[in-house]
């Protein structure tokens, strides 16, 4: 994944400059937004509930189908809507490449909640699949349309609208067939009594889902309308390998959410045990980024030197966020405390209101200053709760204990792992 997004955005920045990077990058924002709003958090609750209980795997899934279909429907038209209706919004973006992007909404619906059910099923062989495709299409893309058709920015998001849609259809194929090799018995129909039930469990989720994503996505928006396209550019590069460092908690994340949803464990030992082994894998991958940061300019070129100043203030920031994420999948796995969800939204009105107030004087680094507070913010709320819930302390989630490190850098351990795989 950090391969196949690392590449297209060099490609794109490279035959498109920073211009066009933005452009993309504000379309590529815009869509997510509207399919985690869309969402109403029901990829969670489908993970949630089919972990609970496997019997209602069909007919749940069946429940996704039908709503991924409606509610991305919807969600494109608003889309399309809003970007007719107000394109200073989204600093004057074309309303025509929001037109072809937003025909993919429903399919990256139907594509988020395939990956949740093959999540709750277990099988994340199929899910990692699925989950590389995109990046690995995007890059092609960028390629074939920039490089060898040496076309431009609307033909490169008609390619990767395609590529969505694609993508969409496979998961709903690759689910529908992994369920009806498992359950060809149980009856395929829509269940109004259990999407009753996964609503009010995603409407808990969606809380923190879409909070989260304006915390850590809306920045690049509010840069666009108030700075414009190129510094939206310049500063989408330091985001985007700052969101790609978050791909490996999204993973532990993944994997850890059904375990802990699936037990008993009130004093989150589990999860803490995880956040330990987070805290130490992610202090390194922050500390090996920074001079990675210092090449930026030399991989996309002078003009996006900020980019690397603007990276160095985010890592604290990911470090901490990173952490609070696989923290917090205890408190999840317990259904979100609505005292999970107060903090989201208190961390998003924080985020918005800084970004408000200092990017339109101080631009791209205001931004990025803003989101490393917003990060440090949320961790130290689910930090304090979690003192008060599980009676686990900071270190207990930041430092792994000696017999850890023992075990971590046995190597029996590692050669026995070798020998298995």
């Amino acid at each position: 994944m950090v391969l196949g997004s690392f590449g297209a955005s060099v490609v794109v920045a490279r035959w498109l400059s920073a211009r066009g990077l933005g452009e993309l990058s504000v379309i590529n924002v815009t869509i997510s937004l509207a399919v985690q709003i869309a969402s109403i958090g029901l990829p969670s609750a489908i993970a949630y509930h089919v972990s609970k209980d496997r019997a209602v795997r069909v007919t749940a899934s069946c429940n996704a189908l039908l709503f991924g279909i409606l509610a991305g429907i919807a969600a494109s038209l608003l889309t399309v809507g809003l970007s007719l209706a107000s394109p200073g919004l989204f600093g004057s973006v074309s309303p025509t490449l929001f037109a072809i992007a937003a025909i993919s909404i429903p399919f990256t619906l139907l594509m988020l909640l395939g990956y949740h059910v093959l999540l709750a099923l277990e099988k994340p062989v199929l899910f990692n699949l699925l989950d590389v495709a995109a990046p690995f299409l995007m890059l092609f893309n960028a390629v074939l349309v920039l490089v060898v058709l040496r076309s431009g920015l609307v033909v490169l998001v008609a390619f990767n609208t395609a590529a969505n849609c694609l993508i969409g259809c496979a998961a709903v194929v690759i689910v529908a067939r992994k369920l009806w090799q498992e359950s060809h018995k149980l009856r395929w129909r829509i269940d109004a009594t259990l999407f009753q039930r996964m609503f009010g469990t995603g409407i808990k989720f969606y809380i923190a889902i879409v909070a989260g994503l304006i915390i850590v996505r809306a920045d690049l928006l509010i840069v666009n309308h108030f700075r414009g396209k190129t510094e939206a550019g310049v500063y989408a590069v330091a985001s985007q390998l700052a969101n790609l460092l978050l791909v490996l908690p999204a993973v532990i994340v993944t994997i850890l959410f059904p375990k802990v949803a699936a037990s008993d464990d009130k004093q989150g030992v589990l999860a803490m045990r995880v956040t330990r082994h987070t805290s130490l894998v992610m202090f390194l991958v922050c500390a090996a980024t920074v001079p990675i940061a210092f090449a930026l300019p030399v991989v996309y070129g002078s003009a996006f030197s900020d980019s690397t100043i603007q990276l160095l203030i985010l890592l604290p920031g990911l470090y901490f966020l990173s952490v609070q994420s696989v923290m917090a999948q205890q408190f999840l796995a317990w259904g979100v405390p609505a005292t999970i969800s107060v903090f989201w939204i208190l961390t998003a009105v924080l985020s918005v209101t800084l970004n408000l107030i200092l990017v339109p004087k101080f631009g791209a680094r205001a931004a990025a200053v803003d989101s490393t507070i917003s990060y440090l913010f949320i961790f130290v709320l689910v930090a304090i709760y979690a003192y008060l819930r599980t009676g686990n302390r900071l270190l207990d989630a930041l430092v792994p204990s000696r017999a850890e490190f023992r075990e971590l850098l046995s190597p029996k351990r590692w050669r026995t792992r070798l020998e298995k795989a």
